[in-house]
């Protein structure tokens, strides 16, 4: 059968089988299947058992259970009202006031939890109320929230930039030092344009609060210093050498049950609870990850990815608008899958193109990073819009348009790092 026409009849079958409904690694494992029957020679069963075990057999990949247990457990404490407490008084002064907590709050708990809809859920909850109650804007509320939402996906210690450095072969450390600074140029822009709508929406501002005395500023700051104390633990034992990602992982999860049991809000069943969030949620993507390394090596046995990797070059696409390409196409497909599923579903496919381009592929994972965020607020699969939706009750296409603003301030995000690739490679660069 010719290439093309085989790629084509596998990329329609990998369409059909996820609108079905059925789950994202039964699909990966049956269009990979068919294409090991159909099209080569080798056999399916035993390539399809060694692939799956070798997927699970890698030690960057125990990083990940225990990063979704530390945000578990952070998800059933106090956290998110700490934070609250200890910025608000700090925000006041500035254009848009509270409104930036829920920025700066997403971009804290990101750099402990590593979860988008996490992230999203424990800063919504304690932080909607709050703003409702003393008159903010809510469509603005809800906008700021759902685009700081997706932080963590990008501020390490992300979940997605682990399954990326897996199914790549990059360094999770480098990874996790390359989302810094992109994570915070986001929440510089998102604080920017709060700002600047707060000063041209003056009416929709709620009047202004009694200004917090200094030392009573300070005061309050003391309730930050227990996450402040994780994030150094977690993430500083990885930047300074100390620990390996999957050591600062297990250090992660006894500085959170240790924070959880001196905030009063560690129980035998939150305890249990969290480990069976984390794992059934690890179990998922341990099989989506599977699925993916069967399709990857049955795409290699076919010929596929190099056939397209060819076809891509023959037509002298740039690597400027090679980005524009990818940055359309998996725009699309995040309207329809989970961002774990975006990265894992195209590596196979796009990575030839990449590396053919001469791209790097730790600057390449940020910048997937970001454009997988923007499916976090895209309807109508969009996670932090069914997490908001179950919160607030609106409608999932209302939470969208109020998220719109920080979708843009995305896409602008992208295109910064596309014209200045050091401020991603930067920190990797010249700290490791």
């Amino acid at each position: 059968m010719d290439l093309s026409l085989a790629a084509f009849c596998l990329g329609l079958g990998m369409l059909f089988a996820l609108a079905t409904g059925i789950w994202v690694a039964v699909a990966l494992f049956s269009v990979a299947l068919a294409a090991m029957m159909l099209l080569v020679s080798a056999p399916a069963g035993p390539v399809l058992a060694t692939t799956v075990w070798g997927s699970a057999n890698s030690w960057d990949l125990t990083a990940l259970p225990m990063f979704i247990w530390m945000g578990e457990i952070l998800f059933r404490s106090r956290l998110s009202e700490d934070m609250f407490a200890g910025l608000s008084p700090w925000m006041r002064n500035l254009p848009g006031r509270l409104l930036h907590v829920n920025i700066l709050g997403c971009g804290i708990f990101a750099a402990v939890s590593g979860s988008s809809a996490a992230t999203t859920a424990t800063v919504g909850r304690m932080s909607l109320p709050e703003l409702r109650e003393r008159g903010y804007d809510e469509r603005m509320a809800i906008g700021t929230l759902a685009g700081s939402g997706t932080l963590g996906l990008l501020i390490p210690p992300s979940i997605i930039l682990i399954v990326y450095g897996a199914a790549t072969e990059q360094s999770i450390a480098r990874l996790f030092m390359a989302g810094v600074l992109p994570g915070a140029m986001l929440c510089a822009l998102f604080m920017s344009y709060v700002a600047i709508w707060a000063l041209l929406n003056r009416s929709k501002m709620p009047p202004n609060e009694e200004v917090v005395p200094f030392f009573q500023r300070v005061k309050a700051t003391r309730r930050l210093f227990p996450v402040i104390a994780l994030i150094a633990g977690v993430i500083g034992s990885i930047y300074a050498g100390l620990a390996s990602p999957t050591e600062a992982a297990a250090i992660g999860v006894v500085l959170s049950l240790t924070l959880s049991w001196v905030s009063g809000t560690l129980s035998k069943s939150s305890f249990v609870d969290a480990l069976m969030g984390a794992t059934r949620t690890s179990c998922m993507i341990a099989f989506i990850l599977a699925g993916a390394a069967f399709l990857t090596v049955a795409m290699g046995y076919t010929g596929i990815p190099r056939e397209l990797a060819s076809w891509i070059t023959a037509m002298g696409l740039s690597p400027l608008e090679l980005l524009v390409a990818l940055t359309l196409f998996f725009v699309v497909l995040g309207c329809f899958l989970d961002g774990i599923s975006v990265v894992v579903l195209t590596t196979s496919v796009i990575l030839p193109m990449v590396e053919q381009a001469g791209l790097d592929l730790i600057w390449f994972g940020i910048y997937l990073v970001l454009v997988v965020e923007m499916s976090q607020i895209t309807p109508p699969v969009g996670f932090n819009l069914f997490v908001l939706q179950g919160m607030t009750g609106r409608n999932i296409f209302s939470v969208a348009r109020m998220a719109l603003p920080f979708f843009l301030l995305m896409i602008l995000a992208v295109v910064l790092i596309v014209a200045f690739p050091d401020i991603a490679l930067w920190l990797p660069n010249n700290m490791m």
